[in-house]
């Protein structure tokens, strides 16, 4: 079977790291790369799952009103007790 030659880019550092555990596994980036071209084959799509995160991120801003308004909560006392709170919680 012929070859293709390819060029990746890739940040240094993660280049670096991923050769040093490739070669602790016996292995080279550019066996790693066919063994993945490989996998995608077989596999019809990526040899592993690709999830967007479980949980959505918010900006810094968003985080720091969400912040403020607990810290309301607990000014005005409309907090909960921790005990209740966690009863709450374990009963969902």
């Amino acid at each position: 079977m012929s070859k293709v030659q390819t060029s990746l880019r890739l940040e240094e550092e993660t280049f670096n790291e991923a050769k040093e555990i490739l070669k602790s596994l016996g292995m080279n980036f550019t066996e790693a790369v066919n063994v993945f071209a490989s996998m995608v084959v077989q596999e019809r799509g990526l040899p592993f799952d690709v999830k967007a995160s479980e949980y959505p991120s918010i900006s810094y801003e968003e985080a720091q009103k969400k912040v403020q308004r607990s810290i309301a909560t607990i000014d005005d006392d409309k907090g909960m007790p921790s005990d209740d709170f966690f009863a709450k919680m374990l009963a969902k």
